[in-house]
């Protein structure tokens, strides 16, 4: 049997990071989806659909778009482990993918045909229901000039109810993860929030040194 989490394994050292070493998963009827913002050489957004025990995994440069007239390049990666989608924090500085990780949006997707048929014919058509992003999608894979060119996709808005022509993006307007509330500036110091009626003093205390600068310049793997 094929191992798909193979590659991302071989990319990382568990003993440094918390990211989860993962193992392949029996997927639900409901296939969970997540964005994860993520600062590493550069702010970029992983778009992840899981499928089969795993997550397809694309590195979108500029963030999802939810005009239909904008085509964002999406890069396809290695698939992730399914419990990747909960993962929140900060990969150490040297390793693969430094920098701190948010769960941006989350919620499940439905495609539109079967995933294997639609990723080897190269568009894949699919309906999101996240707590930012809902509606109709597509996956569109860019040809290869050459061997050496990484597999790029397009991930595209597909005119419906819930697109928009004006005001802004999501990805403008939404700078607080999903699962904790916090911004990417309190998610690399480790700042927990608490929900309580505690002193806000004693409440915000953070829970690790600060972590250096996250952002920096250049673009990173996912």
């Amino acid at each position: 049997m094929l191992d798909r989490l193979k590659r991302y394994r071989e990319k990382r050292d568990f003993s440094r990071t918390r990211e989860p070493a993962g193992a392949p998963v029996k997927s639900g009827k409901k296939l969970s989806y997540v964005i994860q913002k993520h600062a590493a050489r550069r702010v970029h957004y992983d778009f992840r659909l899981e499928w089969k025990g795993a997550l397809m995994s694309w590195a979108v440069p500029k963030g999802p778009s939810e005009n239909p007239n904008d085509k964002r390049l999406a890069v396809h990666v290695e698939d992730h482990p399914v419990e990747y989608g909960s993962f929140e924090g900060t990969i150490p500085e040297g390793k693969y993918g430094a920098g701190t990780v948010m769960v941006w949006d989350r919620g499940w997707w439905k495609p539109h045909e079967n995933p294997d048929t639609a990723m080897e014919k190269g568009k894949l058509g699919f309906e999101l229901h996240g707590k930012r992003l809902k509606g109709n999608w597509a996956l569109v894979r860019l040809r290869r000039r050459s061997k050496k060119d990484k597999d790029n996709w397009l991930l595209i808005k597909e005119k419906d109810g819930v697109a928009k022509t004006e005001g802004k993006l999501a990805v403008d307007r939404e700078i607080d993860s999903v699962a904790s509330g916090r911004d990417m500036e309190e998610i690399a110091r480790g700042k927990k929030i608490w929900h309580s009626s505690r002193p806000k003093k004693e409440a915000e205390r953070p829970i690790k040194k600060k972590t250096r600068n996250f952002l920096r310049s250049g673009f990173p793997p996912s």
